[in-house]
């Protein structure tokens, strides 16, 4: 009798582990898109973070047969192994990631960078020993004027940060220092705010982790002219910058035009998903460690706004609430931690990420294009992309301007045609695009051009108006996207043939202060180039 429970119960167990293999065996692997590299290692995050991490490295065991030295495979599978208690093999991963060129910073990182259960463990206590008083993150140069900066940094754990700046580093009198501690609550990002710097002025920065000097060379930066001041400078500018790695040298072809400013002007990493909030933070780190930008960050002024794929999911409309959808202000937080504007909408009361600045005379005026959009497509209602307070903000914003030119910076193109008969654009929204524009007509507002992305290509438009002067529009938005939009007929210039990005130089000392806007392809080429001029803009 026990002889035959012992059998039944040796049965069932049997059955109990084929069924389970089964299952395991069963589960639909997804098929990566090597055609959309950037969501290759992010369908593998959300399989980690929605209890499916086994299955994460079978999927990423397809990829690695394909992508035999891709560095970012295994440093997912590390997060993969670390989800599932499988230690050993996690660390045996992160090695193999960073025998293959990964960044140290990926590992030490981040406070959710997913490795959290081995970094008690002797390889990680290993790299943070020997990297852990270096930024992992940074530094990013931010919100430059005439007389401060923001440094933008991240450590790898708590720390006290202290960056100091010079002319000169044997003139001590010149020096100006700006402390802070860096804590988990804000993802160990610190943003040190340098004021009393000289107008037009070269300055070289250091930055001190806990006391010791960080070992890279000095990052140099230039001032610009008082506010309100006449002056020349040039920006860069454009979005739709996907994680491409063999595209990311566009940061390099960037930095060889030497700007000044470098304005990203939405779908900057290309996160969409509203679940799993790991998501974003993976793909800012994925950015803020590659060696092209940071070299070009550490001492460019870099300027953001967000857009859908940012933000959201793509075409996506946030609604006029500001709790709901609840994913909304985790998005928000998120991307304050990993920018340094001079403001976020409306703080925490009022969170959105719009805001204004001057350089020099020049007027720039960003808005936030999703957190309170309404749905497009719905026929009752009034329809808006601002929301009320937005709207209130920019109208006055642009009423009380003093710039020689007022730049209305938008993450969607102005001009209805960019995308067809697409919502997605101003298109969707043309009664309030159309009231903002006769404000200006209404309020005598002269000097005014228009900046946006979205679009993957470089246009250059203008837009007539009946009773005032035609505005023009430069646009770009395929920094390392694979993905192309068509060219335009209708615009006065669109380019697709490679990735690109604009620059606009201004010149606000000549006699009729000019703007021009230049396209550039990826390869360093000038494809194209137009100038304004103030007069034309009266």
């Amino acid at each position: 009798m026990h002889v035959f429970l012992r059998l039944i119960l040796v049965q069932l167990l049997l059955m109990t582990l084929i069924k389970g293999w089964a299952q395991t065996n069963s589960a639909k692997i997804p098929r990566p898109d090597f055609s959309q590299y950037k969501r290759i290692h992010q369908k593998a995050l959300d399989l980690i973070r929605t209890d499916q991490a086994e299955i994460a490295v079978q999927f990423l065991n397809k990829v690695s047969k394909n992508l035999p030295k891709d560095a970012e495979t295994y440093y997912m599978l590390a997060v993969a192994y670390c989800e599932l208690g499988k230690l050993k093999e996690a660390e045996s991963s992160v090695e193999r990631a960073i025998n293959l060129g990964l960044h140290v910073g990926r590992i030490i990182g981040g406070t959710h960078n997913g490795l959290n259960a081995i970094r008690n463990r002797p390889l990680m206590q290993r790299l943070l020993r020997e990297n852990g008083k270096s930024p992992v993150h940074g530094p990013m140069l931010a919100n430059l004027t005439g007389s401060s900066a923001v440094i933008w940094l991240r450590t790898a754990g708590p720390s006290q940060v202290v960056v100091e700046a010079n002319t000169d580093p044997l003139i001590s009198s010149n020096r100006v220092e700006a402390s802070a501690r860096s804590k988990q609550e804000n993802d160990h990002v610190v943003k040190l705010m340098l004021k009393g710097l000289k107008p037009k002025t070269d300055y070289q920065y250091v930055i001190f982790i806990d006391g010791e000097k960080n070992d890279s060379p000095k990052q140099r930066f230039t001032t610009f002219n008082r506010i309100g001041s006449a002056g020349n400078f040039r920006l860069a500018f454009g979005g739709g910058a996907g994680f491409v790695p063999q595209h990311e040298y566009v940061w390099n072809t960037i930095a060889a035009t030497k700007p000044q400013a470098l304005f990203q002007l939405g779908d900057n990493v290309y996160i969409d998903n509203t679940d799993v909030m790991d998501m974003h933070h993976y793909c800012y780190y994925r950015r803020q460690s590659r060696s092209e930008y940071r070299a070009l960050v550490a001492g460019v002024s870099v300027f953001s706004i967000w857009d859908d794929h940012d933000f959201g999911l793509n075409d996506c409309f946030g609604g006029p609430d500001i709790e709901t959808p609840k994913w909304k202000r985790s998005t928000y937080q998120i991307f304050r931690d990993n920018w340094a504007n001079p403001a976020f909408g409306g703080g925490d009361k009022q969170p959105g990420i719009w805001w204004d600045t001057y350089i020099n005379d020049i007027h720039f005026i960003s808005i936030d294009g999703r957190y309170y959009r309404t749905n497009p497509k719905k026929t009752k209602g009034k329809l808006s992309m601002l929301g009320s307070v937005q709207k209130r903000w920019l109208l006055n914003t642009i009423k009380g301007s003093t710039g020689t030119f007022k730049v209305l910076v938008s993450p969607v193109p102005w001009v209805f045609k960019a995308k067809g008969d697409s919502k997605d654009t101003w298109n969707g929204f043309k009664n309030e695009r159309n009231e903002i524009f006769q404000f200006l007509t209404e309020n005598n507002i002269k000097g005014v051009l228009l900046m946006s992305a979205d679009r993957h290509r470089s246009d250059l438009w203008k837009i007539e108006r009946s009773d005032d002067y035609a505005l023009y529009e430069f646009n770009s938005s395929r920094l390392t996207n694979q993905h192309v939009h068509k060219t335009m007929d209708e615009a006065i210039y669109s380019y697709n043939a490679k990735q690109s990005f604009g620059t606009v130089d201004f010149d606000t000392k000549a006699d009729d202060p000019k703007v021009t806007y230049a396209v550039h392809s990826i390869d360093g080429e000038q494809i194209y180039k137009f100038t304004v001029k103030r007069s034309q803009l009266e």
